[in-house]
């Protein structure tokens, strides 16, 4: 049910809602969300071994096999696994695969970056946001603030978002790690993938947005200032996870993002 890659990278990808599987020893669940994120499972396989061609290494995965309709990894254990005894196996051992290879990269390189791969889809109000929404643990809300009002208090929106720890280590400050020239959206941006926030897109705008979920939160560096940063990926379908082609497009495009986000914030040649 769960599919691990072990790495050599400071890199984690997580894909909870990638599966397909449907077993009957494992009830449906009765509450929260069930849709899947297509083609993510897809996506990061491809994003994994773009980044083994390139680097000569590659992240550490984990891959939820499970359809959402059985278990959610990203939600805690009552609402992801729902009493059954099978689907909380499974949580746990997903779970265990993130937190062995957070320490196998705490011990090999001191600091990392967590990525929880994830899909949005068509809004409510009928069309497609064919931006990637970056989740930091900051509310749209927030994000739709100006420069000076995140700056009045920074330190406790750096404390909240979940790259805390990244941002404390970097030369940059908090707003220009959010969505500066340096940040991963507009890193992204810059190679035609376009990204909130982002220099170019600071905020979703009063628009739908994902912000982050358990996994964001739980995995990274709010508050608690571990060693491990994250930051939730949802790609919209078209023009990323819609075919195999656009997956290793964005995968490349990934891998530069990935190198110059490393050795800018942490210092680190990949």
């Amino acid at each position: 049910y769960i599919q691990f890659y072990p790495g050599n990278l400071p890199i984690i990808l997580s894909v909870p809602h990638g599966g397909n599987l449907k077993p009957d020893e494992i009830k449906d669940r009765t509450y929260g969300t069930k849709v899947n994120d297509t083609n993510t499972k897809e996506l990061s396989i491809a994003i994994m071994d773009i980044l083994n061609l390139n680097f000569g290494s590659r992240p550490y995965v984990i891959i939820n096999n499970l359809d959402r309709k059985k278990i959610d990894a990203n939600r805690d254990s009552i609402e992801g696994v729902q009493k059954n005894i099978y689907a909380k196996r499974a949580w746990e051992e997903y779970h265990y695969y993130i937190e062995y290879s957070k320490n196998k990269i705490i011990q090999d390189f001191n600091y990392g970056l967590f990525l929880d791969i994830h899909g949005h889809g068509i809004n409510p109000d009928g069309f497609y946001d064919l931006r990637s929404w970056l989740g930091y643990l900051l509310t749209g809300d927030e994000l739709d603030k100006l420069d000076y009002e995140l700056d009045e208090n920074t330190i406790s929106y750096q404390k909240k978002s979940s790259i805390n720890t990244l941002v404390s280590i970097s030369s940059d400050d908090f707003v220009e790690v959010l969505r500066g020239g340096n940040s991963f959206g507009s890193m992204l941006d810059s190679l035609g993938y376009k990204s909130v926030p982002s220099i170019n897109d600071l905020g979703p705008e009063g628009m739908r947005y994902f912000s982050g979920g358990y996994n964001t939160n739980f995995h990274g560096s709010s508050e608690n200032g571990g060693q491990i940063s994250s930051i939730q990926i949802e790609a919209p379908y078209p023009g990323i996870r819609d075919n195999y082609s656009n997956w290793n497009k964005f995968g490349e495009a990934l891998s530069v993002v990935l190198q110059r986000y490393f050795k800018i914030h942490y210092d680190i040649d990949l």
